[in-house]
């Protein structure tokens, strides 16, 4: 098994953005088909696609809002 941590990108007012090598299941266990052929996968986080737990661009419509970044390390002095 590999020691590299999976990278989560939090898009600016958008999605989740992670590399497509994952397992996604509902809360009864049964996995979600990620889409074929893509490299990363969109995760929706403004609750507006139509096509959830997957991001289709609805964000952008419906005026989503969500700039959150990390906290920044204080300079060693």
């Amino acid at each position: 098994m590999s020691d590299e941590k999976l990278t989560i990108r939090c898009r600016e007012h958008g999605p989740f953005v992670l590399p497509a090598k994952f397992l996604l299941v509902d809360h009864l266990g049964n996995a979600f088909p990620l889409p074929a052929g893509k490299e990363n996968i969109a995760l929706c986080r403004c609750g507006a696609s139509k096509n959830k737990p997957f991001c289709d661009g609805s964000h952008k419509a419906c005026g989503f809002q969500a700039a959150e970044t990390a906290p920044v390390p204080a300079p060693i002095v």
